[in-house]
């Protein structure tokens, strides 16, 4: 994990800009978030294929976003991402100009440490693993995999051996990631910045349901509405932290 912090919104702003001037085709619909969403590089470079449609303020919490996935991912034929650095954030943008279907993406404004470089592959509906293990399967998506990698690195100093998977595309889910996950491991906590309901969690317990057997534990909001906080804080609230991953892993061996 590197030293360098970008928010996976300026992937997304930045692909937008080069897959625009690509293909005509491409349009942002913008809601006068243009600023914190990274949409003014488009806005600037393609006037022609922008929109704004002005916001909503009615609609209150959808300010605090933490049951979008879960929504999407209940939409037939709907394809749900999560990236988890700008690098990624850059590729499955691409990934998913090049889909044919409706794909949501899901970008977060914080700076954080990017993971992987330009030269990484992605696949929508393939997770990543970041490192094997043996003792424990840590699946995570978005903003919350620097908390799944440093947690890893604090277990080992423990001698739990974890494995990190970066299970950026929610739907569809790669099952056989996952069934290996419980097949070699059978222990596995899943770490998101949503909902703990039918978000990445409840997805990942499907299959492990229909499988008969592992167990997992699920960090992530707990069931409540959005609230208006720094972010690390926000996360610290709902126990999404390195402190609680290593926590929640130790009680599992």
């Amino acid at each position: 994990m590197s030293d360098q912090l970008k928010a996976t919104r300026e992937g997304f702003g930045d692909e937008i800009v080069e897959l625009g001037k690509a293909n005509k085709n491409i349009c942002v619909v913008d809601i006068d978030i243009g600023k914190s969403c990274k949409t003014q590089a488009f806005r600037k470079a393609l006037p022609e294929q922008y929109y704004n449609v002005g916001i909503a303020e009615q609609n209150g919490a959808s300010h605090q976003c933490v049951e979008d996935l879960g929504v999407l991912r209940t939409i037939p034929n709907m394809t749900v991402i999560m990236p988890a650095d700008y690098y990624s954030a850059r590729k499955l943008v691409a990934a998913a100009a090049a889909y044919d279907g409706p794909v949501y993406l899901r970008f977060t404004r914080d700076a954080i440490p990017v993971i992987y470089d330009d030269s990484t592959p992605f696949e929508i509906g393939k997770a990543h693993m970041i490192r094997d293990g043996k003792d424990v399967a840590i699946i995570a998506n978005g903003d919350t995999v620097r908390l799944a990698i440093t947690a890893a690195e604090e277990l080992a100093k423990k001698g739990i051996d974890a494995r990190v998977v970066d299970m950026h595309t929610v739907k569809p889910l790669d099952v056989d990631c996952v069934k290996d996950c419980i097949d070699k491991i059978g222990k596995i906590i899943t770490v998101e910045d949503h909902n703990i309901l039918n978000g990445l969690g409840s997805a990942v317990c499907e299959v492990v349901a229909e499988a008969g057997k592992g167990i997992v534990k699920r960090i992530g909001v707990q069931d409540q509405f959005g609230q208006s906080a720094p972010y690390e804080r926000l996360l610290a609230m709902n126990g999404i932290t390195v402190e609680n991953i290593v926590a929640t892993a130790e009680a599992l061996q």
